[in-house]
């Protein structure tokens, strides 16, 4: 027997959920609208002020630039809309590769053995984040601060200790370099316009974290989490389990931005990475992620990476002095969360 639904009188409201949602509706229920206003405004801005930056060369170097914001912005983003903080991400990608860096000349192993190994101890730093913060239940600024602190004195302890200098030293001339450096640090042309891999590998990322948060249940798992952990709990959302993932993300593209430091310069500083977390934070929030959490959106962050690579390097353009980028960084952050506010209240407003 086939179940049909009760018919509904004239005059009658009908189901909420059965109602379609306007196109312009739709559009200003979108997370990243702010952020997509404010990326035109800085690209018609510095279109205007800086001759050079609207040439296809400027576009990529604006584009690389992104790219390395935008790989930790990424699981940045989804970690706040999950209503938490992670500031030991900068230092975490340092810490990466440092590790397979040092792990591989020390060991005079294949550079790939090195990789791996920094991949299983940065998820483990990851792991760590989340298991602490949910068996002590202390504040996810307090937690990742210690691992900040403490990832800081172990990239500049052990490397003096191993390698007696602030730097790693050369492994450009090991068995595997050149294949690790394809796959995390090449360069290739696309229609006359040089392209770093970091671009693809950021691209990908974005396409996943916006798969997972709109069409699996991992990701109404971290909405639901970030709008009420207790509320979460109480409908049977593992969230102990998904705090957990999401910090082990931020550490796995931690992992692959700190590949790419590596394979880049071949020589790392045991003193880079502090404040960038920052840096993806304000991405994020940009993008039109909530502090508060349960809001927000990964093309959102990738909007606010484009919105700094196109702030830094605009700058240059312009032959500005560089030193007041923190400033223009800063204003941005206030405008873009202003907007992103208003924006939310105009579309609660036509609900």
């Amino acid at each position: 027997m086939t179940a049909t639904a009760p018919p509904v009188k004239d005059g009658a409201p009908a189901d909420e959920r059965l109602l379609r949602t306007s196109p312009l509706r739709a559009l200003l229920g979108r997370p990243e609208l702010g952020s997509v206003v404010g990326a035109v405004a800085v690209f018609l801005f510095f279109s205007i002020v800086a001759d050079g930056f609207l040439r296809a060369s400027s576009f990529g170097t604006v584009l690389y630039a992104a790219s390395t914001i935008g790989i930790m912005a990424v699981p940045v983003a989804l970690l706040m809309i999950g209503g938490e903080f992670d500031l030991s991400a900068g230092v975490m990608v340092t810490s990466s590769a440092l590790i397979s860096s040092m792990f591989s000349y020390r060991m005079t192993a294949n550079v790939w053995v090195g990789v791996l190994v920094s991949l299983l101890v940065t998820l483990a730093v990851g792991v760590f984040n989340g298991v602490m913060l949910t068996r002590t239940k202390l504040p996810s600024f307090i937690i990742t601060l210690g691992t900040f602190l403490m990832l800081t004195g172990l990239n500049l302890g052990l490397t003096k200790l191993i390698s007696g200098t602030v730097s790693t030293k050369t492994i450009a001339d090991m068995e595997g370099f050149s294949s690790a450096r394809t796959l995390f640090a090449s360069q290739f042309s696309l229609g006359g316009l040089d392209v770093k891999v970091t671009i693809l590998w950021w691209f990908g990322l974005v396409a996943l974290a916006t798969w997972i948060l709109l069409r699996t249940r991992f990701g109404n798992w971290i909405f639901a989490v970030g709008g009420g952990a207790d509320a979460a709990r109480a409908v049977g959302v593992p969230v102990r389990a998904t705090k957990i993932g999401l910090y082990a993300g931020v550490a796995f593209c931690a992992w692959v931005s700190g590949q790419h430091l590596l394979f880049s310069f071949d020589v790392v500083q045991s003193g880079e990475g502090v404040g960038n977390e920052l840096i993806y934070i304000i991405a994020a929030v940009i993008g039109g992620c909530l502090i508060t959490g349960g809001y927000g959106s990964a093309i959102g962050s990738a909007v606010g990476a484009f919105i700094f690579g196109m702030t830094s390097k605009g700058i240059v353009y312009a032959e500005w002095n560089p030193d007041w980028f923190k400033f223009f960084l800063g204003a941005m952050l206030l405008l873009a969360t202003l907007l992103n506010a208003w924006v939310r209240k105009r579309a609660e407003a036509t609900k």
